[in-house]
Protein backbone atom coordinates (compact mmCIF):
# COMPACT_ATOMS: atom_id res chain seq x y z
CA UNK A 1 0.00 0.00 0.00
CA UNK A 2 2.77 2.65 1.01
CA UNK A 3 4.01 1.84 -2.78
CA UNK A 4 1.26 2.39 -4.58
CA UNK A 5 0.63 5.82 -2.37
CA UNK A 6 3.98 6.50 -2.50
CA UNK A 7 3.68 7.37 -6.85
CA UNK A 8 2.19 10.85 -6.89
CA UNK A 9 3.61 12.13 -3.87
CA UNK A 10 7.58 11.15 -5.30
CA UNK A 11 6.79 12.55 -8.52
CA UNK A 12 5.68 15.60 -6.53
CA UNK A 13 8.82 15.44 -4.44
CA UNK A 14 11.63 14.79 -7.35
CA UNK A 15 9.99 17.95 -9.31
CA UNK A 16 10.27 20.15 -5.99
CA UNK A 17 13.68 18.62 -5.73
CA UNK A 18 14.87 19.10 -9.35
CA UNK A 19 13.73 22.75 -9.72
CA UNK A 20 16.10 23.39 -6.27
CA UNK A 21 18.90 22.02 -8.15
CA UNK A 22 18.37 23.90 -11.28
CA UNK A 23 17.78 27.12 -9.57
CA UNK A 24 20.90 27.20 -7.22
CA UNK A 25 22.96 25.98 -9.84
CA UNK A 26 23.63 29.40 -11.49
CA UNK A 27 23.38 31.13 -8.02
CA UNK A 28 26.04 28.95 -6.52
CA UNK A 29 28.37 30.12 -9.99
CA UNK A 30 27.33 34.15 -9.15
CA UNK A 31 28.30 32.99 -5.37
CA UNK A 32 31.87 31.71 -6.34
CA UNK A 33 32.95 33.91 -9.20
CA UNK A 34 31.53 37.04 -7.90
CA UNK A 35 31.60 37.17 -3.57
CA UNK A 36 34.08 34.38 -3.54
CA UNK A 37 34.23 31.16 -0.94
CA UNK A 38 31.81 32.02 1.90
CA UNK A 39 29.21 32.85 -0.50
CA UNK A 40 29.52 30.12 -2.40
CA UNK A 41 29.21 28.22 1.10
CA UNK A 42 26.72 30.10 1.92
CA UNK A 43 24.80 28.99 -1.13
CA UNK A 44 25.47 25.33 -0.82
CA UNK A 45 24.23 25.56 2.86
CA UNK A 46 20.54 26.77 1.77
CA UNK A 47 20.72 24.39 -1.45
CA UNK A 48 20.88 21.55 1.17
CA UNK A 49 17.99 23.58 3.46
CA UNK A 50 15.92 23.67 0.75
CA UNK A 51 16.72 19.92 -0.51
CA UNK A 52 16.06 18.98 3.12
CA UNK A 53 13.20 20.64 3.71
CA UNK A 54 11.94 19.00 0.80
CA UNK A 55 12.09 15.80 2.16
CA UNK A 56 9.08 16.65 4.42
CA UNK A 57 6.74 15.91 1.58
CA UNK A 58 7.53 12.35 2.05
CA UNK A 59 6.87 12.73 5.39
CA UNK A 60 10.68 11.94 6.39
CA UNK A 61 11.69 13.63 9.63
CA UNK A 62 14.80 14.06 11.36
CA UNK A 63 16.83 13.90 14.68
CA UNK A 64 20.44 14.92 14.92
CA UNK A 65 21.69 14.68 18.07
CA UNK A 66 25.31 15.21 19.71
CA UNK A 67 25.86 18.31 17.68
CA UNK A 68 28.11 19.63 20.82
CA UNK A 69 30.42 16.96 20.24
CA UNK A 70 31.86 18.85 17.20
CA UNK A 71 34.77 20.62 17.89
CA UNK A 72 35.44 24.26 16.99
CA UNK A 73 38.15 25.46 15.06
CA UNK A 74 40.24 22.99 14.20
CA UNK A 75 40.22 20.34 11.16
CA UNK A 76 37.91 17.92 11.92
CA UNK A 77 37.29 14.03 10.01
CA UNK A 78 33.68 13.14 9.94
CA UNK A 79 33.73 8.95 9.37
CA UNK A 80 30.14 7.82 9.11
CA UNK A 81 28.61 4.70 7.60
CA UNK A 82 26.46 5.39 4.23
CA UNK A 83 22.71 4.32 3.37
CA UNK A 84 21.52 6.93 1.06
CA UNK A 85 22.42 10.89 -0.33
CA UNK A 86 20.00 12.25 2.20
CA UNK A 87 23.19 11.43 4.54
CA UNK A 88 25.15 13.55 2.66
CA UNK A 89 22.51 16.20 2.77
CA UNK A 90 21.63 15.93 6.38
CA UNK A 91 25.17 16.32 7.22
CA UNK A 92 25.89 19.65 4.73
CA UNK A 93 22.97 21.73 6.64
CA UNK A 94 23.07 20.29 10.16
CA UNK A 95 26.96 19.91 10.39
CA UNK A 96 27.39 23.28 8.34
CA UNK A 97 29.92 25.21 11.13
CA UNK A 98 32.43 22.59 10.77
CA UNK A 99 32.93 23.64 6.77
CA UNK A 100 32.00 19.30 5.52
CA UNK A 101 34.30 18.41 2.17
CA UNK A 102 33.41 14.80 0.82
CA UNK A 103 35.33 12.47 -1.27
CA UNK A 104 33.27 11.44 -3.87
CA UNK A 105 33.01 9.17 -6.90
CA UNK A 106 34.32 10.64 -9.81
CA UNK A 107 31.11 10.32 -11.61
CA UNK A 108 28.99 12.48 -9.25
CA UNK A 109 31.50 15.41 -10.67
CA UNK A 110 29.91 15.90 -13.78
CA UNK A 111 26.37 16.38 -15.41
CA UNK A 112 24.22 17.15 -12.17
CA UNK A 113 22.92 20.61 -11.53
CA UNK A 114 24.36 22.05 -8.52
CA UNK A 115 26.03 19.03 -6.96
CA UNK A 116 28.30 18.49 -9.48
CA UNK A 117 29.25 22.19 -9.39
CA UNK A 118 30.14 22.02 -5.86
CA UNK A 119 31.82 19.07 -5.78
CA UNK A 120 34.40 20.55 -8.15
CA UNK A 121 34.70 23.54 -6.73
CA UNK A 122 33.35 23.83 -3.04
CA UNK A 123 36.51 21.80 -1.60
CA UNK A 124 35.73 18.19 -2.27
CA UNK A 125 37.62 15.71 -3.66
CA UNK A 126 36.48 13.12 -6.99
CA UNK A 127 38.11 10.02 -6.51
CA UNK A 128 37.76 6.82 -8.95
CA UNK A 129 37.13 4.02 -7.49
CA UNK A 130 38.50 1.70 -10.35
CA UNK A 131 41.99 3.71 -9.48
CA UNK A 132 43.24 3.22 -6.24
CA UNK A 133 46.52 4.93 -7.13
CA UNK A 134 44.95 8.22 -8.50
CA UNK A 135 42.38 8.13 -4.80
CA UNK A 136 45.80 8.33 -2.47
CA UNK A 137 46.78 12.17 -3.86
CA UNK A 138 43.15 13.13 -3.88
CA UNK A 139 42.47 11.91 -0.70
CA UNK A 140 45.91 13.30 0.81
CA UNK A 141 45.32 16.51 -0.84
CA UNK A 142 41.43 17.41 1.15
CA UNK A 143 43.61 16.24 4.37
CA UNK A 144 46.52 18.87 3.41
CA UNK A 145 43.49 21.48 2.49
CA UNK A 146 41.41 20.65 5.80
CA UNK A 147 44.46 20.85 8.00
CA UNK A 148 45.49 24.18 6.75
CA UNK A 149 41.91 25.67 6.87
CA UNK A 150 40.30 24.39 9.59
CA UNK A 151 37.46 22.65 8.04
CA UNK A 152 36.09 19.35 7.92
CA UNK A 153 36.49 15.69 5.50
CA UNK A 154 33.78 13.35 5.20
CA UNK A 155 34.18 9.70 4.50
CA UNK A 156 32.02 6.86 4.51
CA UNK A 157 34.70 4.09 4.76
CA UNK A 158 32.03 1.42 3.85
CA UNK A 159 33.31 1.96 0.08
CA UNK A 160 29.92 1.79 -1.08
CA UNK A 161 25.98 2.33 0.37
CA UNK A 162 24.46 -0.41 2.62
CA UNK A 163 20.59 -0.92 1.23
CA UNK A 164 19.74 -2.66 4.25
CA UNK A 165 20.59 -0.92 7.08
CA UNK A 166 23.32 -3.52 7.90
CA UNK A 167 27.06 -1.31 7.93
CA UNK A 168 29.38 -3.37 5.77
CA UNK A 169 33.92 -3.42 7.24
CA UNK A 170 35.23 -0.18 7.22
CA UNK A 171 37.99 0.38 4.19
CA UNK A 172 41.40 1.86 6.12
CA UNK A 173 43.42 3.70 3.48
CA UNK A 174 41.53 6.46 3.30
CA UNK A 175 40.85 6.72 6.89
CA UNK A 176 44.94 6.29 7.39
CA UNK A 177 45.53 9.37 4.50
CA UNK A 178 43.53 11.78 6.30
CA UNK A 179 44.97 11.10 10.14
CA UNK A 180 48.77 11.46 7.94
CA UNK A 181 48.02 14.61 6.46
CA UNK A 182 45.65 16.07 8.97
CA UNK A 183 47.41 15.32 12.04
CA UNK A 184 46.21 18.11 14.24
CA UNK A 185 42.41 17.00 13.22
CA UNK A 186 39.72 15.61 15.59
CA UNK A 187 37.47 12.44 14.19
CA UNK A 188 33.94 12.67 15.31
CA UNK A 189 32.06 9.22 14.17
CA UNK A 190 28.59 9.41 12.99
CA UNK A 191 25.91 6.68 13.27
CA UNK A 192 23.17 6.88 10.51
CA UNK A 193 19.54 5.27 10.99
CA UNK A 194 17.21 4.63 8.35
CA UNK A 195 18.76 7.02 5.62
CA UNK A 196 17.99 3.73 3.67
CA UNK A 197 14.87 3.43 4.06
CA UNK A 198 13.81 6.85 1.86
CA UNK A 199 15.14 4.36 -1.46
CA UNK A 200 14.14 0.91 0.11
CA UNK A 201 11.93 0.50 -3.23
CA UNK A 202 15.10 1.90 -4.88
CA UNK A 203 15.05 5.69 -6.86
CA UNK A 204 11.51 5.84 -7.56
CA UNK A 205 9.26 5.63 -5.59
CA UNK A 206 10.61 6.71 -2.57
CA UNK A 207 9.89 5.32 1.33
CA UNK A 208 7.51 7.94 2.82
CA UNK A 209 6.93 8.70 6.48
CA UNK A 210 10.55 7.36 7.96
CA UNK A 211 12.59 9.32 10.90
CA UNK A 212 16.02 9.63 9.96
CA UNK A 213 18.07 9.98 12.88
CA UNK A 214 22.21 10.82 13.01
CA UNK A 215 23.87 10.59 15.96
CA UNK A 216 27.30 12.47 16.39
CA UNK A 217 30.21 10.54 18.87
CA UNK A 218 32.48 12.13 21.19
CA UNK A 219 35.65 13.33 19.37
CA UNK A 220 38.97 11.85 18.89
CA UNK A 221 42.14 13.27 19.02
CA UNK A 222 44.05 12.01 16.14
CA UNK A 223 47.16 12.65 17.98
CA UNK A 224 46.23 11.10 20.82
CA UNK A 225 45.89 7.45 19.47
CA UNK A 226 48.08 5.01 17.22
CA UNK A 227 46.63 4.63 13.74
CA UNK A 228 45.31 1.34 14.60
CA UNK A 229 43.39 2.03 17.57
CA UNK A 230 42.21 5.10 16.29
CA UNK A 231 40.45 3.17 13.57
CA UNK A 232 39.17 0.29 16.08
CA UNK A 233 37.82 3.47 18.16
CA UNK A 234 36.70 5.13 15.46
CA UNK A 235 34.73 1.91 13.72
CA UNK A 236 33.49 1.19 17.12
CA UNK A 237 31.73 3.73 17.58
CA UNK A 238 29.47 4.32 14.56
CA UNK A 239 28.83 0.66 14.72
CA UNK A 240 27.64 0.90 18.82
CA UNK A 241 24.61 3.09 18.01
CA UNK A 242 23.24 1.80 14.47
CA UNK A 243 19.98 0.24 14.62
CA UNK A 244 19.09 -2.50 12.23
Amino acid sequence: MERIISYPITLIYYLVFGLLLVIFHPIQYICLNVFGYQAHKKSVDYLNFGLLSATRILGTRYTVEGLENVPKGVPVIFVANHQSMYDIITIIWYFRKAHPKFVSKKELGKGIPSVSFNLRHGGSVLIDRKDPKQAIPAIQKLGKYIEANNRAAVIFPEGTRSKTGIPKPFQQTGLKILFKTAPSAYVVPISINNSWTIVKFGFFPAGLGNRLIFTAHKALKVSDFEVDDLLAKTEAAVVSALKY
